[in-house]
């Protein structure tokens, strides 16, 4: 039997971004259960041994009040944050029409994310949407189970006074400095029971500056769990994120990290699949090749054969091809003939005529001017007169 229920002298200090990831992971083949005792999430691993999963599910159905199941994330559900995104906050008419596109498309999900991501400009805007809409989400489903809690992104607490709030949450006598900071942690639970924490105002007044964003990592405490039971703690579910951009909306992946590792080796196999190509295309066009050069007996008629596999990555190879031809640059260029050389060949011919031939003239057009070659011009020479 497990322990019997204890009280939490303060309000349970739950992280907030460990709820995203377990609310976006949770689906028909994953079951996540929150604990309102301490605070801690479970995870029913279904590739655990068969003897750790009955010893989980026994634990839960004896203390049915103790665990709450984390609900669906359905696809319905999914659709519509994806939409509210597009609709909210994409102002670009191409980029919104392209990603309605995938939203009704197979597998749009995984397909909207690897989209979002090749688009920096739109990749900021979709972390905070999904941050804001996924906390409200969880605020209200923790106050429908009247879950007495606050984040612990939301404190302001030293990371020492948050360790010691978890290890004397059951104690009733504690020193003066946890006793102002439970004083803390019960107003600041009051304030996720209010309109405002479903409904955030919008500020007021004029924008900022927009400046580059630094993010910072938040400071979390350690996980201490006082009446934790032997039988479900290797289920614990306790990933370690420290920021919003780490949590991934993904059903795939388990962060911002392997989604984009993913994206470059689906770039790569997508290169290798073409040079893959390329190399079969090539073989077969080398086998075509030797067969129409077997087929013809006239070596003239031959076909080049393509440069064997091995080469192919060298390019100087395939270029040598074409130099197995001289090119007309080097082709012997016959000289043209001196003016002096055709002149005698005109007389020489003309004596060959026959005389019949000389009798019946032949209709000639005008008569073209013979170029005579220009000859040096001799220098004058010009007397000086003598002064007389």
């Amino acid at each position: 039997m497990s322990e019997s229920v204890k009280k939490a002298q303060n309000p349970l200090i739950l992280r907030c971004h460990r709820l995203m990831e377990a609310f976006a992971k949770s689906d028909d083949e994953r079951d996540f259960y929150l604990d309102k005792q301490e605070g801690f999430i479970l995870f029913a691993d279904l590739n655990k041994p068969q003897d750790d999963l009955n010893a989980l599910y026994k634990e839960i159905e004896e203390n049915p009040e103790r665990y709450c199941l984390v609900p669906k994330l359905t696809f319905y559900e999914t659709k519509k944050i994806m939409e509210g995104f597009v609709h909210e906050k994409v102002y670009d008419i191409d980029t919104k029409e392209k990603l309605l596109d995938i939203i009704q498309s197979k597998d749009a999900r995984e397909n909207f994310l690897e989209f979002i991501h090749d688009h920096h400009a739109e990749l900021e805007k979709w972390q905070q949407y999904y941050q804001e809409r996924s906390r409200i989400r969880i605020i209200e489903w923790l106050r429908s189970y009247e879950f007495y809690f606050v984040f612990e992104e939301d404190l302001d607490l030293a990371r020492s006074v948050v360790e010691k709030l978890k290890k004397n949450l059951f104690e009733a006598k504690v020193p003066k400095d946890l006793m102002t900071a439970r004083k803390n942690l019960t107003t600041k639970a009051k304030s996720y029971y209010s309109n405002e924490a479903l409904n955030p105002r919008p500020k007021r007044g004029r924008p900022p500056k927009q400046a580059p964003k630094v993010e910072v990592e938040t400071q979390v405490s350690r996980d201490i769990y006082i009446t934790l039971p032997d039988a479900v703690e290797t289920f614990l579910f306790s990933p370690d994120i420290t920021s919003a951009s780490s949590v991934s909306f993904s059903a795939r992946f388990d962060s911002e990290e392997e989604i984009v590792a993913n994206m470059r080796n689906q770039v790569r196999s997508e290169a290798y699949a073409d040079l893959e190509s390329l190399n079969k295309k090539l073989s077969t066009l080398r086998q075509l090749t030797r067969q129409w050069n077997a087929e013809q007996p006239d070596s003239s008629d031959r076909i080049p054969e393509l440069a064997p596999k091995e080469d192919i990555d060298n390019i100087e190879t395939i270029l040598d091809l074409s130099t197995d031809r001289p090119s007309p640059a080097h082709d012997e260029i016959p000289e043209r003939p001196s003016f002096e050389e055709e002149e005698e060949e005109e007389t020489v011919a003309e004596e060959e005529t026959p005389a019949e031939e000389k009798k019946t003239p032949r209709r000639r057009g005008p008569a073209k001017k013979r170029l005579t070659p220009l000859r040096p011009r001799r220098a004058r020479t010009t007397k000086k007169k003598e002064d007389s």
